[in-house]
């Protein structure tokens, strides 16, 4: 990233110029079909904390940005000209930064770069300060393309139409909000009521006053939706830390990881529950041999031998991301064997002895966990959608034949879309007439269901389907 390096003193703030040149360079790449995080790797060490907050701001906006842009400058600037406008058109539809600070400051963006970048001056001085100027007539202008007013891609918002006709504008708004923290509590080393008190201790958790009884009952309500398959391990920050400040965190204690992900463990080695809570399945035994087939980075794998003692096979087709899968064990001193192969070939590197149970996060659009990766919407294309089904149907009709009889496979991806949940699971069991699907969560949507308390939130938007023999 060819980035203006900050000033050399260890504690120089950067300047904001620098990082809109940068947040530029990243939105460009982005815009190219790079995710966000490999771009943000070529940033600067010392700019990078301020790059990454301002991209994720520019790419929740970026559609409004995008038709701004268009209404100011109808022909095309040259891609970085191009970004740092709809970079800078998008940081300022959002109220938070003064814009004769976001006109001045791109402005010295592009005085301080290339010879082409600094030509771009006078052009984004006069397009900033017109829309300065012309704020409010622009913004409704640009509100009447559907791109500006959902800052989505279009395909993206006829599936939700399509497949969430009565959660559509909830899915959108919560896409534009930033995901909490959540922490997944290491069970062998204490419980949840344990942790939270360290956490309240350690200043990350306030000490609070006992809840009304409207808090109370809106908290037993959200609690109800999810207690058939939700283990009691999660913790929802009420704001983001550096994991430094976790207790224990390098010890194995607690590990960073969405509640709706969380489920995914409890629900395999346990098995749903029914409304008694007793369990529908008998739990799986010391020692039973599980495949999670689809490893990286390792959260899921992890939370597995956290609940029980397994032989478990991590596989992972990307043998760089597998050694994240050898890290996050490592911090928490667990074992696993680890392949780097591609689960769908099981000729390459299964051994012939059937599984107990199967873990399929099967790669998917990844269209639920938006809050998380703005960058996704923009990274993906409609046709990307029924080119990941064949993926998954492949997935599952590989690894199907591997279970042993009476044996369970956990079907999931990070998705909102039907083509990739449910539509998956009712094509398998046509294709598997012996495969029988047990009470599992389904699709769920990142929405709020129950007002504004605290256990409203569970997460990302997810699709969980529990299969046995």
């Amino acid at each position: 990233m060819n980035a203006p390096s900050p000033a050399q003193h260890p504690s120089a703030t950067p300047a904001l110029w620098q990082q809109l040149s940068a947040c530029a360079q990243a939105v460009m790449a982005v815009r190219k079909g790079q995710s966000l995080n490999d771009a943000l790797a070529a940033c600067p060490t010392a700019l990078r904390p301020g790059v990454q907050a301002l991209s994720f701001e520019v790419l929740r906006h970026m559609g409004l940005g995008e038709t701004l842009r268009g209404l100011l400058v109808p022909k095309t600037p040259a891609p970085w000209v191009d970004a740092l406008l709809i970079s800078t058109l998008s940081l300022a539809s959002t109220g938070r930064y003064p814009s004769h600070t976001l006109v001045s400051q791109a402005v010295e963006a592009c005085k301080r770069g290339s010879k082409s970048q600094q030509a771009a001056a006078g052009l984004v001085n006069a397009v900033l300060r017109r829309q300065a100027r012309e704020a409010e007539a622009l913004h409704t202008q640009a509100l009447q393309q559907p791109l500006a007013r959902h800052n989505h891609p279009a395909w993206w918002v006829s599936r939700l139409q399509q497949d969430w006709p009565d959660h559509v504008e909830a899915i959108l708004a919560r896409n534009q909000q930033h995901a909490p923290m959540a922490l997944r509590v290491n069970r062998r080393q204490g419980t949840r009521a344990q942790y939270m008190a360290d956490l309240t201790a350690a200043g990350v958790l306030p000490s609070t006053s006992p809840p009304t009884d409207t808090q109370a009952q809106a908290e037993a309500q959200a609690e109800a939706r999810w207690q058939p398959w939700l283990d009691d391990s999660a913790i929802v920050l009420p704001r983001a830390v550096p994991v430094g400040q976790l207790p224990g965190f390098d010890t194995g204690r607690a590990s960073v990881q969405d509640v709706a992900a969380q489920l995914a463990a409890p629900l395999l080695v346990h098995g749903p529950r029914g409304a008694d809570g007793r369990g529908l399945l008998p739990p799986l035994a010391p020692g039973a041999r599980v495949l999670d087939a689809c490893a990286a980075p390792g959260g899921k794998t992890a939370h597995l031998l956290e609940l029980a003692d397994l032989d478990v096979l991590a596989l992972d087709s990307d043998a760089q991301r597998l050694r994240r899968v050898h890290d996050t064990l490592g911090r928490l001193g667990l074992k696993a064997r680890t392949t780097a192969a591609d689960a769908s070939q099981t000729a390459d590197w299964w051994d012939g002895e059937r599984f107990d149970a199967i873990l399929l996060d099967a790669p998917c659009s990844a269209s639920g966990i938006v809050r998380r990766h703005p960058d996704v919407r923009w990274l993906r294309r409609d046709s990307d959608i029924a080119a990941l089904a064949r993926i998954q149907d492949a997935l599952l009709d590989a690894l199907w034949p591997l279970l042993k009889p009476g044996g369970r496979l956990l079907y999931c991806t990070c998705s909102v879309f039907k083509a990739e949940g449910q539509d998956r699971i009712d094509a398998f069991l046509q294709r598997q007439p012996g495969a029988r699907l047990l009470p599992s969560p389904g699709h769920m949507l990142p929405v709020v269901e129950y007002g504004d308390a605290p256990t409203a939130d569970r997460g990302d938007g997810f699709f969980y389907a529990l299969l046995t023999t």
